[in-house]
């Protein structure tokens, strides 16, 4: 499982990035070889920020297609559901990888401080509520 490595290193990537600022989605361009999971990779996300300053936030995958590049023919294929790694014009073994093999934290939408804030605060058991003032009766007026 080779997810919880990559999501340690995007924690760190991200952690710095942020500045002390509260992170609500972490964006990412992942390309179809990197024999990612989506589903594994979000859940070792909540593993590795459970607990930290990144808790709560969560990753959005973009998933980026195989594109190859033909040295015999010059032109580019792109791979839909077989992977195969030849040209689709003409067969050639002969291609290049244009895109695929991307891991990139693309950007990162931070929480508004005073949102973070008043939702720890909502969070905190509160007391019971003030009793209101009384009304003075015409009596006690005088």
């Amino acid at each position: 499982m080779h997810e919880l490595s990559l999501c340690q290193s995007i924690h760190g990537i991200v952690d710095r990035a942020r500045e002390g600022r509260p992170v609500e989605v972490v964006h990412l361009q992942v390309g179809r070889l990197r024999q990612v999971v989506p589903e594994t990779l979000a859940y070792c996300w909540t593993l590795v920020t459970d607990g930290g300053p990144l808790a709560g936030s969560r990753l959005d995958i973009d998933h980026v297609p195989v594109v190859l590049d033909c040295g015999d023919c010059g032109r580019r294929t792109t791979v839909a559901d077989a992977l195969l790694l030849t040209c689709g014009s003409c067969g050639s073994g002969a291609i290049g990888v244009v895109s695929g093999e991307e891991l990139l934290v693309t950007s990162i939408d931070l929480r508004d401080p005073a949102d973070a804030a008043a939702a720890s605060n909502s969070a905190a058991p509160s007391g019971p509520a003030p009793a209101p003032e009384p009304t003075p009766t015409p009596a006690e007026e005088h």
